[in-house]
């Protein structure tokens, strides 16, 4: 009987062609919608946690400065060297703590210049933010000790500045002085928040000291924690000792700030999670939609077919095969537009990840809940035309014209 009916509906859905598609439209559209942004939204969730993670190992960072209300900090009392030295002796979990002083600065290479980012570190920067190297070499101690005049420099620096292959060797100008470029960084791409992490040179701490900064102030640690200990753990063991260095009272508030990375991935997570599921709900409204198109275009079909209806019952047709019947033509054409839906829906979804440049993550699970819904559409916006033919007299509709 279910077969049969299945049957039927198909040579109806084939008779109007053209129509059937325009009733399934709005299911085809909400399915899509919905699979698209689920799909894309799981696409920036993983990069999210990727970008976080090309960061650091577990990486702590520390920040001169005491947030006093929103927006506002107090004038913070930068680091010194001796506290990096410190955290790294003293912290039994720590795996390396690396110092860090910034500044923005024109570099300059025969006619091209270009303004990038220049960081005053040491060696542990590079074990610290999992930094690898595409060219050249890192930093010797004898260069670190001496603050020489060398620097290690990004892929954006290099394509601005050198546009093609880059010789390692060559000398460009930061500010005053010149550098001899001893290594090119591996390409990382933007971060989570949009920063540029290729568009960096690094140069030994004692160079920029030196050079950019005239002063021996530190305004950034990043720690990297060993794999498996507590970083919360780690992060009060921190908090400690740098009260004590600093000689905050008990009572007083910190005049440093400790953001654990992780902290920050699940905050940034859970937000592309968040509008994830909005966008998702509004697009969702377009099933409702399609629903409404089948319950419409499925009374139009009962009037259509009244006579026919009237034959069947005439001659021995039962309510229910009647209310089977309709039931089941609405739940195939609301089918048809859920794999519509979801073949489009990858589709356009492969397409999208390659355009906003997001890892394309398969979900089969949304797939299979957006056909199962499709299908329940069917059935909820079904129902009710197929019970008005199931439900009429057979003598009235043997005399509809």
């Amino acid at each position: 009987m279910l077969w049969n009916a299945v049957l039927l509906s198909l040579r109806e859905i084939k008779r109007n062609v053209l129509r059937s598609f325009l009733t399934i439209l709005g299911i085809v559209i909400g399915v899509a919608a919905v699979i698209i942004m689920v799909t894309i939204g799981g696409g920036a969730t993983a990069q999210v946690k990727e970008q976080i993670a090309s960061l650091g190992s577990n990486l702590l960072m520390i920040r001169p400065g005491m947030h006093v209300g929103p927006g506002r900090a107090t004038e913070p009392t930068p680091f010194k060297m001796a506290d990096v030295e410190t955290i790294a002796r003293q912290i039994d979990s720590v795996v390396a703590a690396a110092p860090n002083s910034r500044g923005s600065v024109t570099a300059i290479f025969g006619n091209e210049n270009w303004t990038t980012t220049v960081t005053g570190t040491d060696n542990q920067y590079f074990t610290v933010t999992k930094s690898a190297m595409e060219q050249g070499r890192i930093f010797t101690n004898s260069e670190l000790r001496a603050g020489a005049p060398v620097c290690i420099i990004g892929e954006t620096v290099r394509k601005n500045l050198f546009g093609g292959q880059l010789f390692v060797g060559e000398k460009i100008r930061l500010q005053k002085f010149s550098c001899e470029v001893i290594g090119l960084l591996q390409a990382k791409g933007q971060s989570s928040m949009g920063h540029d992490q290729d568009d960096i040179v690094i140069i030994p701490l004692r160079t920029f000291q030196r050079r950019i900064s005239g002063n021996q102030d530190i305004s950034l640690i990043q720690v990297s924690i060993r794999e498996g200990v507590d970083t919360e753990k780690a992060k009060r063991d921190i908090e400690d000792l740098l009260r004590e260095r600093r000689h905050i009272a008990t009572g007083q508030n910190d005049d440093f700030q400790v953001r654990d990375l992780k902290e920050i991935a699940t905050m940034l997570t859970s937000t592309t999670k968040t509008l994830t599921a909005l966008l998702s709900a509004v697009a969702a409204v377009s099933l409702l939609v399609g629903g409404i198109g089948i319950m419409n275009i499925m009374l139009v079909s009962v009037t259509e077919r009244t006579r026919e209806i009237g034959i069947r019952l005439a001659i021995g047709a039962l309510e229910g095969e009647v209310l089977m019947q309709f039931l089941v033509e609405a739940v195939v054409l609301s089918s048809f537009g859920g794999v519509i839906g979801i073949i489009l829906a990858l589709l356009s979804s492969i397409w999208l990840a390659g355009l906003l440049k997001v890892p394309f993550v398969f979900n089969a699970g949304v797939c299979v809940v957006a056909f199962l819904f499709s299908a329940a559409i069917g059935v909820i916006f079904g129902y009710f035309p197929a019970l008005k033919a199931a439900r009429l007299d057979p003598i009235d509709a043997l005399r509809h014209e």
